[in-house]
């Protein structure tokens, strides 16, 4: 059989089409995205605009034609943040599923960080040691705690980089007091986690989706590539000294430097830096000693959670 999903986030639509194989084991046979934005302009009036609905709209409509040439036999939607809490996120559904015959699944913020957690569990092995996990996204960020037993802590924060970018509106390039206003506002919306950290100490640090992946490609692509066989992992260690030295290049970047490094996808170009500062301050308050990026998450997780529920 042959299950595609599209995950509507709030930067990106993203598609995975997988064949699944015995045993509940799955390959995947098509991976895509699409940059939408669909919290530009509106995500913290609530609203999606009617640019960003069109972008949306657009995006499945594409993911729906090369859908129709891998002989799917069932399709999965799933909407997060971008659509959840905008007052016309219901609305935005109700096109796609009039216009185009599908059903959406609109989860919440504890069923999105569950999925993050079963997609990680599939590229990163875990042992007794309690891991953080982080996911950044457009509309919100999801935080797990978790070990080889399973999912011990999980908690999803409206702290997506398309509401700092909107709220915040940082120069070009941001200066130093800029990232402090940043700093402090996090801190001030994190005390959930803390109490989370304190009790459970995770020392190492899972990144996964855009601004991690962006972050691999990016480091890779300044130590001059990577073979073949490292390209095709899952997951991929960040050397904590790598990652130090792209932060400090991307605060002081303008977005004219950004449209031109190397690995950057084109949609993170405005989000990038605030997610470095995002990442930067969690590694730094919790003190972690690894950062691994992780090429698996919510639709990976949506993919386990058909195959073994």
């Amino acid at each position: 059989m042959r299950i595609a999903i599209i995950d509507m986030g709030t930067n990106t639509f993203n598609l995975l089409i997988v064949e699944t194989k015995e045993n509940n084991q799955y390959k995947a046979i098509f991976k895509d995205k699409t940059g939408v934005k669909l919290g530009k302009g509106g995500i913290n009036k609530k609203l999606i605009t009617p640019e960003a609905f069109e972008r949306g709209i657009n995006a499945i409509d594409n993911h729906l034609k090369t859908i129709g040439s891998y002989n799917v036999n069932k399709i999965i939607v799933t909407a997060t943040s971008g659509v959840r809490s905008t007052e016309n996120g219901k609305e935005f559904v109700d096109t796609i599923e009039s216009k185009f015959g599908l059903n959406v699944q609109i989860i919440t913020g504890d069923e999105e960080a569950e999925l993050i957690y079963r997609g990680v569990k599939q590229a990163v092995n875990f042992n007794n040691e309690n891991i953080l996990i982080l996911d950044i996204g457009g509309g919100s960020n999801e935080f797990i705690i978790a070990n080889s037993k399973g999912l011990i802590w999980k908690h999803s924060f409206n702290l997506g980089m398309a509401r700092l970018l909107d709220m915040f509106q940082p120069s070009d390039p941001i200066t130093l007091d800029e990232i402090k206003d940043v700093e402090n506002y996090i801190d001030s919306e994190l005390n959930i986690l803390y109490k989370a950290v304190e009790k459970y100490q995770p020392k190492q640090l899972i990144g996964c989706s855009g601004t991690f992946d962006s972050f691999r490609a990016m480091i890779v692509a300044k130590n001059g590539g990577v073979p073949e066989e490292v390209k095709k992992t899952s997951a991929y260690p960040i050397d904590l000294g790598d990652y130090e030295k792209l932060h400090v290049e991307l605060i002081k970047s303008t977005v004219n430097e950004r449209e031109n490094m190397k690995g950057l996808e084109p949609v993170r170009i405005e989000m990038i830096v605030l997610a470095s500062i995002f990442v930067n301050f969690i590694i730094k308050k919790f003190k972690l000693k690894s950062l691994t990026q992780s090429s698996f998450a919510i639709k990976e997780g949506m993919v386990d959670k058909i195959l073994n529920s």
